[in-house]
């Protein structure tokens, strides 16, 4: 954690230490006094319900628990879900990776995964099927790109997202750039240039 984080974490602290003792009137006012009557109203409610109520309450309560859990689950939904995932094809699951890109570096790291992904498929179709291994490079005869798409894509086939730090603290410090920070059309742009040359 750096000075930045530890002074704002000491000031959050030190204000509210400030503010106890002059507001302690008004919070005793608003939130224990109302608090307190409620509490008091509560129990005068209870008192006043013969205990014969209370027992077949609970009675009633356990027996529709224990008839809920002897009946068998049903999850229709859940199934039609899942079935629904199944079907989804390579450009809906890209899809929704992009649409969730802006909430954090996971994602940004699954679509350049799945485009790094693609890139390999493209060059082992450029070499006859030959298998590639899965640390070469992303190179071939004929594969045009700038440094900074190859970057991208090698660090989402190659990369994992754990390589990044936790952005939890991001309103304090801003996160770095990285080369997933790349912007993606230029990314498939590149791709489908290279897809004429296939």
């Amino acid at each position: 954690m750096n000075l930045r984080r530890w002074l704002v974490i000491v000031g959050v602290i030190v204000s509210a230490a400030l503010l106890a003792f002059p507001l302690r009137g008004v919070v005793n006012q608003l939130i224990i006094i109302p608090l307190a009557y409620l509490l008091w109203a509560l129990k005068l409610f209870y008192l006043s319900v013969p205990q014969l109520v209370w027992w077949i309450l609970i009675f009633v309560a356990v027996s529709l628990i224990l008839v809920a859990s002897l009946l068998p689950e049903r999850k229709p939904a859940k199934k039609n879900a899942h079935e629904d995932l199944q079907r989804r094809g390579a450009v809906e699951h890209l899809a929704a990776a992009m649409q969730k890109s802006g909430e954090g570096i996971y994602f940004k790291w699954l679509v350049a995964n799945r485009l790094g992904r693609l890139a390999q498929q493209m060059l082992e179709k450029r070499e006859h099927g030959k298998r590639r291994s899965a640390f070469a490079p992303l190179t071939g005869d004929g594969w045009n790109s700038t440094s900074e798409v190859q970057a991208y894509l090698e660090k989402g086939l190659h990369g994992s997202f754990a390589e990044y730090p936790n952005s939890a603290w991001g309103y304090f410090s801003p996160r770095q750039r990285s080369a997933l920070d790349h912007d993606v059309t230029d990314v498939v742009e590149t791709l489908e240039s290279n897809s004429e040359n296939t």
